[in-house]
């Protein structure tokens, strides 16, 4: 076992573990044991518990990225000050200033890559439990050769998980393949997409970090579908259903907490208005001792409406008297 074997296989333990205690619930729910939706559950059961630990950093690296992307135009005036000083004292000093923008906006560009960088190592575990301890049938951990027999015989749609599109001649393995490359690559682009778009202000969108950002966001889907022809089916899933569950949780958190000045700001403003204006609608009639009240005309003329009473059932009038003469 070579050094990055070593390194990885506690990862790969931990991997193999919630798979089939997943595995187990679901069997325990009444599906099969051998059949192949039930491993595939297991590698989604896996995608939802590791983002669930992950969800922390993962509000972190939302709001370093925006904070980034916030603090350009002042990262501009810092490089227009030292432009063309490139004496060592100069880029001392640029640094230094650039450390204590970082510091007073709380953000830093290690904090927007780290949920990233995390789920790298998780990643090459599973690929390792699909691609060795499965496909060989050899197990890892709590997966035994027996548990791996039967994962490495189940199948969906005619296809089994470990199978890649450059790996197997098989029709079924080619076409669910090439759907779940393509599914992947564009869900990472979408998720991408509407951090830059809905939770950026449009003066910040006007720089060097952000055309960086762009360029990721067209890079990575391209990346993702040109090395995906190599990856196990049970990695599509897991990466897919990652992507899925990144752009519903990103979605929520921009929805609660947008960058000021951003697109989602404004939504967030528009529903907030419209909270209020039904609020007020609703509140703008009351009832006051059987009668219906316009507190909006009340407030608008400053009066307060007094309510009316009802009249109250009398006997007969008496005769009025008159005066005698």
């Amino acid at each position: 076992m070579n050094f990055f074997e070593s390194l990885i296989y506690p990862l790969e333990w931990v991997v193999a573990w919630i798979m089939v205690g997943a595995h187990a619930g679901l069997t325990a729910l009444g599906m099969p044991e051998d059949g192949g939706w039930t491993w595939a559950l297991s590698i989604v059961a896996l995608v939802v518990i590791i983002r669930i630990v992950l969800i922390p950093l993962f509000v972190k690296q939302i709001k370093a990225s925006r904070g980034m992307a916030l603090l350009q135009p002042e990262m501009r005036k810092i490089q227009q000050k030292y432009k063309g000083k490139t004496d060592p004292a100069s880029r001392e000093a640029m640094s230094k200033e650039t450390m204590e923008l970082y510091r007073s906006h709380g953000t830093n560009p290690f904090s927007s890559c780290l949920p990233i960088l995390l789920q790298a190592p998780i990643f090459f575990a599973l690929f390792r439990v699909l691609n060795y301890g499965i496909r060989n049938e050899q197990g890892v951990g709590p997966l035994t050769g027996v548990l791996a027999k039967q994962a490495a015989e189940s199948t969906i749609f005619g296809a089994r998980l470990t199978d890649t599109f450059l790996g197997s001649g098989d029709l079924n393995v080619k076409v669910l393949t090439a759907v779940l490359i393509v599914a992947m690559s564009l869900t990472t682009f979408t998720t991408q997409r509407q951090l830059m778009i809905k939770n950026m202000p449009a003066s910040a969108l006007d720089n060097p970090f952000a055309q960086q950002q762009k360029l990721i966001m067209y890079l990575f889907p391209i990346i993702f579908a040109v090395s995906g022809v190599n990856f196990p089916i049970g990695v599509l899933i897991y990466w897919f259903t990652t992507n899925l569950w990144t752009g519903g949780q990103q979605a929520y958190v921009i929805r609660r907490m947008p960058a000021p000045g951003s697109k989602a700001e404004e939504a967030l403003k528009e529903r907030r208005a419209k909270r209020a204006l039904r609020r007020g609608e609703s509140a703008s009639t009351e009832v006051v001792a059987g009668q219906v009240v316009d507190q909006g005309s009340v407030q608008r003329s400053g009066q307060r409406v007094q309510p009316k009473r009802k009249d109250r059932s009398r006997g007969p009038a008496e005769p009025t008297r008159r005066p005698q003469n």
